[in-house]
């Protein structure tokens, strides 16, 4: 019999699926089932693309627009992303690369750049993709953990303990998946100048949550500090903000000679992303914006009607978050107590584990963004499954017993 184990690489075997997308399978796999479960656990809004956006696609389709386009992206796509930044950036076309998903750019990004045993600096609670990407680049994941008191941010002492002579990037993603929590002004500033002392070291900026914001004010790196920008690479793209997470459009913004790069790598993998679903984003980012700020209020009454009723709570606590759509939200004093057939809940997967028996609720561990004893609400459901989703929460921890 073939050992078909030995065919797979040594890199693969460092790899783990995403838990979000495990988490999403185990939603659909009860479903499925006939098991009337509520799924908290992905990162994607309920709104339906806006009908604009939809009219492009179709017109785009009608149009013949559905061949081969340049690897990098179109260039209607570009101006428009040029558009967008116009008062932020000194930019041209060969600054940007628009690539199948924001997830896309980062991993081109990290093969285009990393060599062997460099470390990238992730701050925790991270996306859960970070690290894996990192990985597979044949890099080194450096996690640095960011306490509740510090509301989960990266402080420029933590940041400067975490640099070696190896330390080639930093990932700052801000508003955050999945705290919610974004960086000021200031707390950028103060960041950026401890980056200034290490010329070697680069800077990934995952801005794709940058419009769902609840206070209208939010900063990027290149905002507070434009002369770091030749080592700043900008993560943006259409799937958070425009409800489009299925047109898998992302872009990247960066010096000529990375995205050079990127682009040799992108031309022999995907090549170039789906034509229909770019001259859609044109639209998305030239057209109406009235959408993003509906979106928004939404969201903002969602997180506080979640954010309510989970510390209400015995045994869990949240904090409120600024941005994006999630809580993350602390299990931490249930965590040594006993489910009714005895078993212990240990640490994080366990916890939500027992939320998937006990209360056919689905959210995600924090163990799968780098914290122990918290766990990732999504509030991008309707009120009516906010609300159900948290009494079965409640009646499933009360009958919790002490070890």
């Amino acid at each position: 019999m073939v050992d078909v184990v030995s065919l797979l690489s040594s890199s693969i075997k460092k790899i783990n699926p995403s838990p979000t997308v495990a988490m999403l399978s185990k939603a659909k796999e009860l479903k499925a089932q006939g098991i009337d479960v509520l799924s908290l656990s992905i990162g994607e809004s309920d709104f339906d693309t806006p009908d604009n956006i939809k009219k492009a696609a179709h017109e785009a389709i009608k149009a013949g627009k559905t061949k081969y386009t340049p690897v990098d992206g179109i260039s209607e796509l570009k101006n428009a992303i040029l558009n967008k930044y116009q008062n932020r950036l000194n930019l041209n076309l060969n600054n940007i690369i628009v690539s199948s998903g924001a997830k896309q750019v980062i991993y081109n990004c990290f093969i285009a750049t990393i060599e062997e045993d460099d470390e990238v600096i992730i701050p925790a609670p991270y996306w859960v993709s970070y690290p894996d990407m990192v990985k597979i680049a044949r890099g080194k994941p450096v996690v640095v953990e960011c306490k509740e008191k510090s509301n989960f941010k990266l402080t420029p002492d933590l940041l400067e303990s975490a640099i070696t002579k190896r330390s080639k990037w930093l990932i700052l993603n801000s508003p955050n998946n999945p705290t919610g929590m974004k960086y000021s002004k200031n707390e950028l500033k103060a960041l950026a100048e401890a980056i200034k002392k290490y010329p070697n070291l680069h800077v990934l900026s995952d801005d794709i949550y940058e419009s769902m914001v609840f206070d209208n004010e939010v900063y990027s790196l290149i905002d507070v500090a434009p002369e770091l920008a030749d080592r700043i690479f900008i993560i943006n793209g259409v799937s958070k903000t425009y409800a489009m997470t299925g047109w898998r459009i992302g872009y990247g913004i960066g010096s000529e000679e990375v995205i050079k790069a990127m682009k040799t790598v992108q031309s022999q993998s995907t090549s170039n992303p789906c034509s229909i679903s770019q001259y859609a984003s044109v639209e998305a980012l030239n057209g109406d914006q009235s959408f993003v700020s509906t979106c928004v209020r939404s969201f903002q009454k969602r997180r506080d009607l979640a954010c309510g009723l989970l510390n209400e709570i015995d045994g869990i606590t949240c904090i409120e978050p600024q941005g994006a759509f999630y809580l993350f939200s602390s299990c931490e004093d249930l965590l040594g107590k006993k489910t009714s057939n005895g078993t212990v809940i240990k640490d994080s997967y366990d916890f939500c584990e027992f939320l998937i028996e006990q209360a056919r609720v689905i959210v995600i561990p924090g163990n799968a963004f780098g914290m122990n004893g918290y766990f990732r609400f999504s509030y991008a459901v309707s009120e009516e499954q906010i609300k159900e989703a948290i009494k079965r929460i409640k009646t499933a921890c009360s009958s919790l017993q002490k070890n």
